[in-house]
């Protein structure tokens, strides 16, 4: 049958367009059920047995959900004990259109044969498909649908079963549509009632997600906070400049204080101040929200306080005294005001499931629980579950269901149990949840789309590379490395000059574009590196064999070789498809080895040595130019081989061999960067490294002034010159310090398309174009940036979305957001097994220095251990010593004595393992010694890494 629907619509340019929407219905649809009679299902997915314990409904029986039942209830369909349930297209399109990741959860389901889940296209059948009809809402349309389609379900297994009792039941928290379908004689049940029927489930009852109702009954009548605006009033707001938009950023260290991030344009990005609960209103870290400012006069500036948030079982008293005393911080004057404001209304909420710890209530036999999540910036969580004594110790995900504002948290419900906290299997999976890192293993579609075992280079492969097999070329990487993007060469050339040449892993020949294995690489955007473990961004089949540039074996490649007279000077460059046979797989070590012992003279070592002489005039060129060179020190686990637990925490030490890499690392890159730009300047994937605003290097001009020194920052070789200048011989470790603390007063570095932009200079690296070229194993950027250059040399076809900037923008937000999270994970796994570490250690005494005072703390970085931790002045079982704070130091003075930036410190360490959510490093100040001082534990962090350059 075909339905046509004909409407006629006003142009632009003032025609008339008429319009013909054609909907074609069948009724060859089946049903999905393996016990029908009459469809001629091949493959039935509904299971004849659809066997469930329940007490509303004792026979078998089919589930169908309502849009509203799989958005707010997708926890529940995801369990295993749910299994037969008929999706129906009407719904899956809703949800579509309201929730891509709750729509992304259920076709995942479907897609799971164990869980016999049956999307019904009811839109297309003949007797399912029903009409808007005149004065109907869209949604009311849609309910009726998927009660005409329910109907349909149930007389249709009645005929087909030839009258087995076989049903079919309608889940619906709607009252109006719950009324509606029984008139119609359908079996019909309030979701909550209808699990709760389930015997012998009290954790799939816990799943349940609050509805409005069930908020308004768990929470007192008392206001604790203002109304949020209707979306309409907020859309007026900020149409007329009353209000602002922008994301919320809940403070890590103070949750009493926050800040919105607006968007002006491109550059300018507005921050907003938010103070206090009543001002923060409800808004949870990164939701959309719609801002009011205050008048200039009730402007404040943020606090150098560190609130020491123990956090309460379930008792408000603690939180209620630290309010009390940070609004008492808040009526002092400070000098340098920020824009201030409140929230007025949520716009869009960014929720997820959050994992963390159950805090029990001491209340015997209570129900309602705190969660508190493993994120600081996140509020402790409402729920309601009835195992709270088996869930004690155990790191569980909470998913938010809302916020009324009666209610000092938000309310919540109970997803899974990920295991026993402190487990490091658990803990890596927390991290790994609370990073958004996927790491579930390959599908089946994406590892079908890997080449098929025994793989050789084929003679078609050689027809259209350049044969490289016969040059002495090596890798150069950290021990244990298995995923070898690259390799290197040189050799002198007849006519005197230098051939050198960087090889890297042709992934892109392997991994085509559009395909399943495509879209997972794109979606993952980085392998992510963990202590002891590695989530890869394409199959291990790729990642360590068939893409690995291992020694000995041939390899296909894409290769960029450049002719050089000896000052390192660029005189011809080619880009080419290649296959080569690394000779050797050489650490840095070894590599640094090579090139210092005189009594090794193979081929490889002379290569070694002329690409070390080159980089290092490189590498000045690019000094004199401004490239600045920044400190951030990274600490190696040498870890047990039985236990794979931490036995010893180092540093890491940086040879010359590094820095060569790096050198033809970053030439690559922006030799590439140059070539696709050229070719294809509106789709070209390019890296910049933004100038940080001048405000950023405050703290910076504060350190180097309290030494009598002085930082330019007018330009990036300013500033190096500075940085190089800024030594004092006295204290060797300054320039060092200056130099971490430069690192934090740097811009992200981030991807973008060439075409919706106009500033593509790289500041750190003092080039005006970069890209990354060289390491598509563990980088989907660097696949793009492939294809691109073997478009660019003819090397292979293009396909749309390549040539496709906004689809190229799109993609870079999603590999800026996936490197970012890649590196917090990575900071999150060293602060785990650091805290593993000194779990055996006892005490240990160790030197510190002073990386930033605050009002009530000092922030020590250890260099030993490559560690950060704050040392508080305050404690709340005992009196606080006398101290006061100095912002234009900064300096903090405790009992007589000041603290410094920079100050040497000597500190004891240890594990504070009271707190099983957030275990803490100890740490009590040795010397200087200051009489009658308590010192508080302290939360402690590896030091934020940055790359030193951004290869």
């Amino acid at each position: 049958m075909l339905k046509s629907k004909t409407f006629v619509k006003k142009t632009r340019s003032g025609g008339v367009l008429k319009i013909v929407r054609e909907h074609y219905l069948r009724d060859d649809i089946w049903c999905g059920s393996e016990v029908c009679k009459e469809c001629k299902d091949e493959a039935p997915v509904l299971q004849e047995d659809a066997c469930i314990e329940s007490t509303l409904c004792v026979s078998p029986h089919y589930l169908i959900p309502d849009t509203n039942v799989v958005l707010h209830q997708i926890d529940i369909l995801e369990d295993p004990l749910i299994k037969n349930v008929i999706i129906l297209q009407t719904v899956l399109q809703e949800v579509r259109h309201r929730s891509a990741t709750v729509y992304k959860r259920i076709k995942d389901v479907v897609h799971d044969k164990e869980k016999h889940f049956y999307t019904f296209t009811n839109e297309h059948h003949r007797y399912t498909f029903i009409e808007r009809e005149p004065g109907e809402s869209a949604n009311d349309r849609n309910d009726r649908a998927i009660r005409v389609a329910a109907k349909w379900y149930t007389d249709h297994l009645v005929k087909a079963t030839w009258g087995r009792t076989l049903k079919v039941v309608l889940l619906t928290n709607d009252r109006a549509n719950k009324e509606m379908a029984e008139q119609h004689g359908l079996l019909v049940y309030k979701c909550d009632e209808y699990i709760k029927s389930l015997s012998g489930n009290p954790e799939l009852v816990d799943r349940l997600a609050l509805t409005s109702d069930d908020q308004n009954d768990i929470t007192g009548s008392k206001l604790l906070f203002s109304e949020h605006l209707p979306l309409s009033r907020i859309q007026a707001g900020i149409k007329n400049g009353v209000l602002l938009q922008g994301t919320f950023h809940a403070n890590r260290d103070n949750y009493l204080e926050g800040t919105v991030l607006i968007q002006q344009d491109e550059k300018d990005v507005t921050e907003v101040l938010l103070q206090g609960l009543q001002n923060i209103n409800r808004a949870v870290h990164l939701d959309v929200v719609a801002v009011e400012l205050f008048p200039k006069d009730c402007w404040v500036a943020p606090l150098s306080v560190v609130l020491q948030d123990d956090g309460p079982n379930d008792e408000d008293a603690e939180e209620d005294e630290a309010q009390n005393k940070y609004l008492q911080i808040l009526t002092s004057k400070s000098i340098v005001r920020k824009p201030t404001g409140q929230v007025v209304g949520i716009i869009k909420r960014n929720w997820r499931p959050f994992c963390g710890m159950l805090s029990p209530s001491q209340i015997k036999e209570a129900t309602r629980h705190l969660f508190t999540p493993a994120d600081r910036r996140i509020p402790r969580i409402r729920i309601e579950t009835r195992q709270a004594a088996t869930l004690v110790g155990q790191k569980i995900m909470v998913a938010i269901d809302g916020w009324p504002k009666s209610s000092r948290y938000p309310n919540g419900h109970f997803v899974k149990s990920l295991g026993t906290a402190g487990d490091k299997d658990t803990e890596t999976e927390v991290l790994l949840l609370e990073h958004d890192v996927p790491h579930q293993p390959f599908s089946q579609a994406v590892l079908s789309f890997l080449p098929k075992m025994p793989w050789s280079i084929t003679e078609k492969d050689m027809k259209v590379r350049v044969d490289l097999r016969h040059l002495c070329l090596c890798s150069v990487d950290p021990p244990g490395c298995t995923d070898i993007d690259d390799a290197l060469h040189s050799r002198e050339l007849e006519n005197g000059n230098i051939e050198v040449g960087v090889h890297i892993a042709d992934v892109s020949h392997f991994i085509r574009p559009g395909n399943a294995l495509d879209q997972e690489a794109a979606e993952r955007g980085t392998t992510v590196y963990l202590c002891g473990k590695r989530i890869d961004m394409v199959p291990e089949l790729l990642s360590s064999n068939l893409c690995s540039l291992r020694s000995n074996v041939e390899r296909l490649a894409f290769s960029c070789i450049w002719e050089m007279n000896h000052n390192a000077e660029v005189l011809n460059i080619c880009f080419t498809k290649s296959v080569i046979n690394s000779k050797a797989s050489l650490t840095y070590a070894e590599a640094q080895m090579r090139i210092d012992d005189t009594n090794i003279n193979d081929d490889i070592t002379k290569s070694l040595r002329c690409l070390n002489k080159l980089a290092k005039i490189l590498k000045g060129r690019r000094t004199e130019k401004g490239a600045l060179t920044l400190s951030s020190p990274e600490v190696r686990f040498h870890i047990d081989s039985e236990t794979h637990d931490p036995i010893d925490l180092q540093t890491k030490e940086l040879m010359e061999t590094n820095s060569m890499v790096e050198e033809f690392m970053l030439l690559a890159n922006i030799s590439v960067a140059q070539k696709i730009y050229d070719e294809f300047s509106e789709c070209a994937v390019l890296r910049k490294h933004p100038s940080p605003p001048p405000s950023s290097y405050d703290i910076l001009f504060k350190a180097a002034k309290s030494r009598n020194l002085v930082i330019l920052t007018d330009s990036a070789k300013a500033l190096a010159d500075s940085l190089n200048n800024a030594t004092i011989e006295s204290f060797p470790y300054f320039n060092t310090l200056l130099r971490i603390l430069a690192t934090r007063c740097m811009m992200q570095a981030v991807y973008f398309c060439s075409g919706m932009d106009s500033d593509f200079h790289h500041y750190g690296l003092a080039s005006p174009i970069y890209t990354h070229f060289t390491s598509p194993i563990r980088r989907y950027a660097d696949i793009i940036v492939h294809r691109l250059l073997a478009v660019a040399i003819n090397a292979d076809t293009t396909y749309p979305d390549l040539m496709d900037k906004h689809k190229q923008a799109a993609l870079c937000n999603n590999l800026n957001y996936r490197h970012k999270m890649a590196q917090y994970a990575q900071r999150a796994s060293v602060a785990f097994h650091t805290q593993l570490f000194f779990r055996n250690k006892g005490i240990i005494n160790e030197e510190g220095f002073i990386l930033f005072v605050r009002k009530n703390a000092i922030i020590i970085l250890i260099p030993k251990f490559g560690l950060e931790g704050t040392v508080f002045f305050e404690n709340k079982d005992k009196p606080s010593p006398d101290h006061s704070f100095d912002s234009e130091g900064p300096t903090l003075t405790v009992e007589k004595h000041t603290f410094h930036m920079f100050d040497k410190v000597k500190v004891t360490i240890s594990l504070d393992a009271s707190n099983i959510q957030h275990q803490r490093i100890r740490m009590a100040l040795i010397e200087p010694v200051i009489p009658g001082v308590s010192v508080a534990v302290t939360e402690s962090e590896p030091e934020a890494k940055k790359p030193k350059l951004d290869r």
